[in-house]
């Protein structure tokens, strides 16, 4: 069977790390490693992206880093990025990988007009959603994490919107028949967030963002949770 292969494009916070594991651990407690390998590429230290031929699906993670920055190995990540859309190879894109996945595609990038997203947020499915394979049969209204700053502000052309919240009007998007972008954190649980919640606080507070609210109302998001078993049932 051919492998998932988790991009990683950034990592957490050291000591987020040593408590929690990092990004990838992330992603891999969600999956199911038994049933299909999982490899992990880490470009933005320059290790080199694969061959797409051998990939059974890809998964792009979340960063502390801007897609705006254009750093040299983002640049070069997009247009692989690209060419696996092209090539009809499952893509699911996380945060930074959901921005990622739109710059790639001509879609715009930009720091989020409403300001910084932090918490468990109401995502809404879109009319649009339908019979697409990965979010058909979700509820109309489902939890998520989320803990942004910047946002897919123009979707690119011909993509189909699947969700929204109250900050941001595009959560999550599709391209294709195999291509998604999410800007909420399947792969977060409660206890992260609470985590960058108590990290960001200044700044959120200084948007007029009420803290304790936010740290009351975190909650698991098991539906949320459940996409990404549902994109390695798409890559099989």
């Amino acid at each position: 069977m051919k492998p998932i292969l988790i991009v990683k494009t950034g990592g957490t916070y050291p000591d987020m790390a040593d408590r929690f594991g990092d990004f990838e651990d992330w992603f891999l407690q969600r999956l199911d490693r038994a049933s299909q390998p999982i490899d992990i590429v880490r470009p933005h230290v320059g290790e080199k992206l694969p061959p797409l031929e051998p990939l059974g699906g890809i998964i792009i993670t979340g960063s502390h880093d801007m897609v705006t920055d254009r750093h040299p190995w983002s640049e070069r990540t997009a247009l692989w990025v690209k060419e696996a859309v092209t090539s009809e190879i499952p893509v699911l894109g996380v945060c930074y990988g959901h921005q990622l996945l739109a710059h790639a595609l001509g879609g715009i990038v930009g720091d989020n007009p409403r300001g910084k997203e932090f918490g468990t947020v109401a995502i809404r499915l879109s009319s649009r959603v339908g019979k697409d394979q990965l979010f058909q049969g979700l509820p109309a209204v489902f939890d998520a994490q989320a803990c942004h700053s910047q946002s897919v502000l123009q979707l690119p052309v011909g993509a189909t919107l699947l969700a929204s919240s109250e900050m941001d009007p595009h959560h999550a998007f599709s391209v294709g028949e195999c291509a998604w972008g999410v800007q909420f954190h399947p792969e977060f649980n409660a206890e992260v967030l609470r985590h960058y919640i108590r990290r960001f606080a200044d700044e959120l507070a200084a948007q007029g963002s009420e803290v304790d609210g936010l740290l009351e109302g975190v909650r698991e998001t098991p539906i949320s949770e459940g996409l990404l078993r549902r994109f390695q049932q798409l890559c099989r």
